[in-house]
């Protein structure tokens, strides 16, 4: 266990509870992440209560990348940076933070990336970015998607409630690494993201039972 698993096993109880306090959380397919090894989480994002709740319901610790904006905010960023978040430059070439996504699934552990960029103020998952798609060809690691539904409409003292549904491991063999490889494995994560929000919005039409398992 290392620093990062430290603050993270202190902030469960804590930034967790509170997440779940002030938004009832739901957790479907979560024994799908695979429990040790690489793998990217391909996350989509609505608002920034979305970290919280993946960290709350991801059984893994998770490494996020988060833009450099949010790393300059005193308190903030050495919050985030505490949690093993690293930084990216939007919209220009960053190559530490391609190395570090590479580094962290190399070394065995979980990469969070809200793969549409930035949030998504329509409501429903956007565009697919290829980063999430790059680093699990590049790295030969699998991507387990997770789709978020409710932050959309979630307010602060509105207690709406939020809920995650976790796909199976994706693998992506016989792809080229490269752009073209990275195109296709991208319309395949995009596919499954729509398809566990769509799951997700008719369980939360249903009244969110606890035990429902989202689609193959």
């Amino acid at each position: 266990m290392n620093v990062t698993d430290v603050v993270w096993a202190l902030g469960r109880p804590t930034i967790g509870g509170l997440t779940r306090a002030v938004a009832p959380l739901r957790n479907y397919g979560v024994d799908r992440v695979p429990r040790h090894g690489g793998v990217v989480l391909a996350l989509n994002h609505f608002h920034w209560l979305d970290p919280a709740v993946f960290g709350a319901l991801s059984p893994r610790t998770i490494y996020y990348m988060a833009k450099i904006e949010a790393h300059r905010v005193p308190g903030l960023g050495q919050l985030i940076r505490a949690f093993g978040t690293f930084s990216v430059r939007r919209g220009e070439s960053d190559r530490e933070a391609v190395r570090m996504m590479r580094h962290v699934v190399a070394d065995g552990r979980a990469l969070g990336l809200f793969v549409e960029g930035t949030r998504q103020l329509a409501g429903v998952p956007g565009e697919v970015r290829p980063g999430a798609s790059m680093v699990a060809l590049q790295e030969d690691v699998p991507v387990v998607v997770g789709a978020i539904h409710g932050t959309q409409t979630w307010r602060v003292g509105s207690f709406a409630p939020v809920s995650v549904a976790w796909s199976e491991p994706m693998r992506f063999d016989g792809l080229p690494r490269n752009a073209k490889g990275y195109r296709e494995a991208s319309a395949e994560i995009q596919r499954e993201l729509r398809r566990l929000f769509d799951f997700l919005v008719e369980v939360h039409e249903l009244g969110r039972p606890a035990v429902v398992v989202p689609p193959p």
